[in-house]
């Protein structure tokens, strides 16, 4: 019984110190604003992106 009450208590304390969560939500805000920012961009410039590549093909016509 004491083996598995202190294999408990090792794994409770594993649990309680690990920070992968704390990771990956930081990985998901990283992605979230750069998602953002993307979508700002493409808002943006995405008229005079158009008109370029319009321009290009019509000079391949």
């Amino acid at each position: 019984m004491a083996v598995l009450t202190s294999l408990f208590a090792m794994l409770w304390t594993a649990a309680r110190t690990r920070d992968e969560g704390q990771t990956m939500a930081e990985y998901g805000l990283i992605l979230a604003g750069i998602a953002v920012v993307v979508g700002v961009v493409v808002v943006t410039l995405g008229t005079a992106i158009a008109a370029k590549f319009t321009a290009i093909a019509g000079s391949f016509a």
